[in-house]
């Protein structure tokens, strides 16, 4: 497959003295030639988002080369625009496994190129994370270090697609100039390969393209190469046999489906091996997920403190006995009564798992699984504490895997000091449910202006509302959330069927439709190592590396009447 890259440039550079005195080796990082690893930036790993692209290395006798390409994010995009510009010119790699004697860096492996605001020094530079200095003996360990080289990356003309390390001369491979062929032309291609492979040369000098070295005789063979030990009976395509593929695709409608049927015939066997391989259009496998731009939205819009323990304390100043009252001359004045109500919510532990056999980490060389791994991880673990934020994690109180609700203090559940529900009939329309939630504003007493979390097909049906000249009322979600007097309107996939019982005055279904809040009312607090961290270990008996995801943490609401819960009564039957 033909690809292009976005720039290129030295990663590192040979016999380069760095500041500390150690200097790269020639072929110091040649195991990687040819690999492709993450682009981001400034060595950081916490999240997806730091990853702008890929790069592909190619080992040299001078250094490790780099093309580089930018993906389609935000992140990408702009890094690109900041590269085209010449705002960044430096390069960095991170690499571990490194191998060091008397001051110089025999061997490592790089697992990641960084776009970086400078090359720290005009010649090079390492960075130790983990590095012990030796002492003339060799010494290798699971260190680790960024590397400066100092050198600027070459910007290529994003307009054009540049040659990459696989591509020969002309930027096309065998395959790409094959595809480019009609089904005629690829036909005769077909039937000449077959001749070929099938035509005996009487002249074994130049056939076999044998010579001797020596007392010994050596023999090269080519791919048209006949073995005669197999082949008792010469095979040819002639003409009339040719003729006979012909009449037959008249037949078929196909020339190419003519000649893979008379194949074998004719002495072609398993000719599939001479078609190009699937390409994957992409370097990462996709995820199936659902939509999860909520996430992100409510999880950074809530208000975050470093400590676990989350204490509300409120005076209810509503009841009559707070007042301030009319004195009479002569008479006792009464002091007011103020109730005091307090909250206390402690942390609990959430984590992801995974684990990795060490030979197939080593065999799938088309992409970097540990990176991609880590990066599900993360996506999965944010939407579970945004799911267990807003509505719950759905599970069963007896289930060994449940987030502790006492913990994390979800929305929808939450008392009736810090909610306010308004419960719909099961007759109620969508304009009702609009209506309902406008009046429910009256009782909203959280911070400015709230957002509005609902189902995708709730917002559907309100855009979907029409006058009676069958005009639409609302054109666009801005248009909605105006009439709503909401900031905006989020979709929450794992908000579908969700829905919660009673008992009183009768039994009954409520189904929940939409949620009000202002995530800035919902504190998270964690307690230093208690945020998300990432831990990964080798298990030395059966060969796997083990990777966890953990956080511990505590949440809920801190502000009384904060948040809005509509709901409607599911009808009977």
């Amino acid at each position: 497959m033909k690809k292009s890259f976005d720039f290129s440039g030295y990663a590192t550079k040979n016999n380069l003295k760095c500041s500390d005195g150690r200097v790269i080796t020639k072929d110091a990082f040649k195991d990687n030639d040819g690999q492709t690893v993450p682009l981001v930036w400034q060595h950081l790993h916490n999240e997806p988002a730091n990853v702008l692209g890929h790069a592909v290395l190619e080992n040299r006798m001078d250094g490790v080369y780099v093309y580089g390409k930018f993906n389609d994010t935000p992140a990408g995009s702009n890094a690109k625009l900041l590269v085209q510009h010449g705002d960044i010119t430096a390069l960095s790699i991170y690499a571990n496994g490194l191998v060091e004697k008397s001051k110089n860096v025999l061997h490592g492996v790089i697992r990641e190129v960084s776009l970086v605001l400078s090359g720290a020094n005009p010649g090079a530079l390492i960075d130790n994370l983990s590095f012990e200095h030796s002492d003339g003996s060799q010494t290798e360990s699971e260190d680790e270090a960024i590397i400066y080289s100092g050198l600027t990356l070459s910007l290529k003309e994003l307009a054009h697609e540049d040659k990459s390390p696989e591509e020969d001369s002309d930027g096309e491979t065998l395959g790409d100039v094959f595809e480019t062929l009609n089904e005629k032309q690829k036909a005769v291609v077909y039937a000449m390969v077959a001749a070929v492979a099938e035509a005996r040369d009487e002249d074994s000098d130049t056939a076999e393209h044998s010579y001797s070295e020596g007392d010994e005789e050596l023999m090269k063979k080519n791919l048209f190469d006949r073995n005669g030990e197999e082949d008792k009976v010469e095979k040819t395509l002639t003409h009339a046999q040719f003729m006979e593929i012909v009449a037959d695709a008249q037949k078929t409608g196909s020339f190419r489906e003519s000649f893979l049927a008379h194949a074998v015939t004719y002495g072609i066997e398993n000719i599939d091996y001479l078609f190009p391989d699937a390409k994957a259009v992409r370097e990462n496998p996709d995820f199936i997920k659902r939509n999860m731009d909520w996430v992100n939205s409510l999880i950074s819009g809530t208000h975050h403190t470093p400590f676990s323990r989350i204490k509300s304390m409120t005076a209810d100043i509503t009841a009559a006995e707070a007042r301030a009252r009319g004195y009479v001359k002569g008479a006792l004045k009464v002091e007011e009564v103020v109730k005091m109500l307090k909250r206390t919510t402690g942390p609990t532990t959430i984590y992801k798992k995974q684990k990795l056999d060490r030979d197939d980490i080593i065999d799938i060389t088309d992409l970097n699984v540990v990176a991609w791994l880590k990066a599900e991880m993360r996506l999965m673990l944010d939407e579970e504490i945004a799911r267990a934020v807003l509505i719950g994690d759905g599970r069963a109180a007896e289930s060994a895997d449940k987030v502790d609700d006492t913990c994390i203090r979800p929305v929808y559940s939450d008392v009736e000091m810090y909610v306010e529900r308004s419960v719909l009939e099961s007759t109620a329309t969508t304009m009702d449910k609009m209506e309902a939630i406008v009046r429910a504003r009256d009782s909203y007493k959280g911070s400015g202006n709230p957002t509005l979390y609902t189902t995708a097909s709730f917002i559907t049906d309100m855009l979907l509302l029409k006058d009676k000249q069958d005009r639409r009322l609302y054109g666009t979600e801005a248009e909605l959330a105006a009439a709503l007097r909401v900031s905006g309107i989020q979709e929450v996939p794992v908000m579908v069927g969700v829905s919660r019982a009673i008992t009183d005055p009768a039994p009954a279904t409520i189904d929940l439709i939409g949620i009000v809040m202002n995530p800035k009312d919902y504190t998270i607090g964690a307690d230093q190592g208690g945020q998300v961290s990432m831990f990964d270990d080798f298990d030395i008996d059966y060969n796997q590396y083990k990777y966890l995801l953990e956080t511990r943490c505590s949440g809920a609401l801190t502000l009384p009447k904060s948040a809005l819960i509509i709901e409607q009564t599911r009808a009977a039957g």
